[in-house]
């Protein structure tokens, strides 16, 4: 118990509100509303030409969430780590200066970044997309109009770019040398 608060301390102390608010603004909401409108033009350009989209099948929702569920953490921590790494240190706030030594939660992710987006869509196919198909067949829904599926995958997009990209970027930010005034 008592190691348990004094790392809460540690993890607490070392993120600055800099670092609190980047994580928020531009990785929790700015990710949010991009995916939602990348995802609403990936959708209609996908399955605008059909009339319905039916939750199984070749062109379905269900492909559809599994392919999301993976791709979308994938590509994030591809893109949004090197990204985050130079913006907090463009910014002068530098990254956590956290090891893998002293945060098992980091001494368990793959170090490589390809490995954790990887690691990262596999979490979400294995969790997210089940989760929403499941949801969909218990309310009884077996299709959608191609306009209530586009809302749909921009909302679910939006929602998981906004669970995940947050955690990407602390992940980027983590092992970074602390910034000048953490030192």
């Amino acid at each position: 118990m008592a190691g348990q608060s004094v790392r809460r301390r540690v993890y607490k102390s070392a993120m600055s509100s800099a670092h609190a608010r980047y994580l928020f603004v531009e990785q929790l909401v700015g990710s949010a509303v991009v995916n939602f409108v990348l995802n609403a033009l990936i959708a209609w350009g996908m399955f605008g030409r059909l009339s319905v989209v039916p939750l199984w099948g070749q062109q379905s929702i269900a492909g559809d969430l599994f392919g999301t569920a993976f791709l979308l953490p994938f590509l994030t921590c591809l893109i949004v780590t090197p990204v985050a790494r130079r913006q907090v240190a463009q910014r002068g706030f530098g990254g956590l200066g956290w090891s893998r030594a002293s945060h098992p939660w980091l001494r368990a992710l793959p170090a490589r970044t390809v490995w954790r987006g990887v690691v990262l869509g596999g979490a979400c196919v294995v969790s997210v997309a089940p989760f929403l198909l499941g949801t969909l067949d218990v309310v009884g829904i077996q299709s959608m109009s191609v306009r209530a599926f586009v809302l749909f995958k921009a909302l679910m997009a939006a929602v998981l770019a906004a669970v995940v990209t947050p955690l990407i970027a602390l992940w980027a930010i983590a092992e970074a040398a602390p910034g000048p005034t953490q030192r």
